[in-house]
């Protein structure tokens, strides 16, 4: 990924590490394999992002943005999600040291953290939960957004781009170390 960015554009000077996998079962539900495939995903994918972005950046000596993947699970946990809710803790900590690590290269490392997005990993939470409880499609999503959003509605996929926008932008220069919430009120810190 980084060899093939850099021989067709000239260089990498922002990373975002933008994937990521849920796991809708409680704790003693939970097998390893499935443990480990979020873990997997969500914590060794972000690491082999900012490690082989980093070393990129270093080379080529001008600095650079890594933006990582995270989640409000990752200051507010939810029942029935633990592999993810410590999975996106994990990125929250690893975005901390590598900043602190990465800082005298002029490269910042920061997390976004989306809250409550109408998005494929919502449609298995709404799937997995709505069959536990006897819910219609939608009934998860929709009373998570009331409880849980002091603005009353769900973020959007343009919400979350805006932030990482920012995040990659001159703006953030001054910006490193941190896991920016873009939830609509859900997790306040």
């Amino acid at each position: 990924m980084i060899t093939t960015t850099v021989s067709e554009l000239g260089g990498l000077d922002i990373m975002v590490a933008n994937a990521g996998v849920i796991l809708v079962k409680p704790l003693l539900e939970i097998e390893a394999s499935e443990w480990d495939k979020v873990q997997k995903v969500n914590v060794k994918g972000v690491f082999l992002c900012y490690k082989h972005a980093a070393k990129q950046m270093i080379a080529q000596g001008r600095g650079g943005k890594i933006i990582g993947a995270c989640s409000i699970s990752g200051y507010r946990p939810s029942p029935q999600t633990p592999a993810y809710s410590v999975s996106k803790w994990a990125v929250r900590g690893l975005t901390r040291v590598v900043a602190l690590e990465l800082a005298t290269h002029g490269i910042t490392v920061n997390a976004y953290c989306p809250g409550i997005v109408q998005i494929n990993m919502w449609d298995t939470i709404d799937s997995s939960l709505g069959g536990k409880f006897g819910l219609d499609k939608g009934q998860i999503f929709d009373a998570a957004v009331q409880q849980r959003t002091a603005l009353g509605r769900a973020q959007t996929p343009e919400d979350v781009a805006a932030l990482v926008g920012f995040l990659a932008g001159k703006g953030s220069d001054q910006i490193t170390g941190q896991s920016i919430i873009v939830d609509g009120g859900t997790v306040f810190s």
